[in-house]
């Protein structure tokens, strides 16, 4: 631990009572390991839509403002009164924000495993990850193969576990095939890997024709694009053909939704 800082610095997300969000980075201390943790300097960590959800909460992003300086700037924004109210539980707290991240374990507990991790390049899930440095439990993080980079492990846990559990949600509700909007992104393409496997019909949404062929590079055999003036006319050819009667949009609803749902 001699060779480490003592602080680090760390994104965090405050909702003032005035009806304020605040990010900012703020210096934190670093911890000492316990016996079975370690330090994880990070190096990689993605933005996932349940970061962005504690990141900005119900904060309206068209109003914000920087302040702060350089090196540690400050940015402010306005939170609807209704936003607020949602918001209530916690209002008031300086939050760490990063579900997920990789990075160099740069220090270690005594414990058997957590010293084999030290000096080893891992990925980890457990929050906060939007800092320097984190501290995690052995048990929380996974080393990554000879060669990976930390980008390539960054995203390990949120997308996988999700487009997995798509699938499960799929077969437990007694449905055979599926539908995906926003079907080009890490985990619509995690999600093509998995049905093409399991032999699952994926009919998949697009927005560009250099999304369907990164789709079709990967094997996906049922693309429909929104922008084509077929497009209702393809959906509804796709969703007959894979018998498609469970959808997962990653859109967030509009009009997309509204023409998957009368298709």
């Amino acid at each position: 631990m001699s060779t480490l800082p003592e602080k680090g610095l760390q994104l965090r997300s405050l909702i003032k009572p005035e009806g304020e969000l605040e990010l900012s980075l703020v210096e934190v201390d670093l911890p000492t390991p316990g016996p079975g943790d370690v330090i994880i300097k990070v190096e990689a960590t993605p933005i996932n839509p349940s970061d962005l959800g504690l990141l900005i909460g119900a904060g309206d992003i068209r109003t914000a403002v920087q302040s702060g300086t350089a090196d540690r700037p400050v940015i402010t924004a306005k939170v609807p009164e209704a936003g607020l109210r949602a918001m209530k539980a916690r209002i008031g707290q300086s939050l760490g924000v990063g579900n997920e991240g990789a990075g160099t374990v740069v220090a270690a507990g005594e414990s058997e495993a957590a010293q084999a991790l030290l000096g080893k390049r891992v990925t980890g899930l457990g929050g906060e990850f939007y800092s320097e440095y984190r501290m995690l439990n052995a048990a929380q993080v996974m080393e990554l193969p000879e060669g990976a980079t930390a980008e390539q492990g960054a995203s390990c846990y949120v997308n996988p576990l999700t487009a997995l559990s798509f699938v499960e949600t799929m077969r437990e509700m007694g449905h055979e095939s599926l539908v995906h909007t926003a079907a080009a992104s890490n985990l619509g393409q995690m999600l093509n890997k998995i049905c093409i496997k399991d032999g699952v019909p994926l009919v998949n949404i697009v927005r560009k024709e250099e999304q369907a062929e990164i789709l079709r590079d990967i094997g996906a055999k049922h693309i429909v694009n929104s922008t084509s003036p077929t497009f209702m006319e393809d959906l509804i050819a796709a969703l007959m053909e894979t018998g498609a009667t469970l959808g997962f949009d990653a859109i967030g609803g509009g009009p997309l939704a509204g023409q998957l749902l009368i298709a």
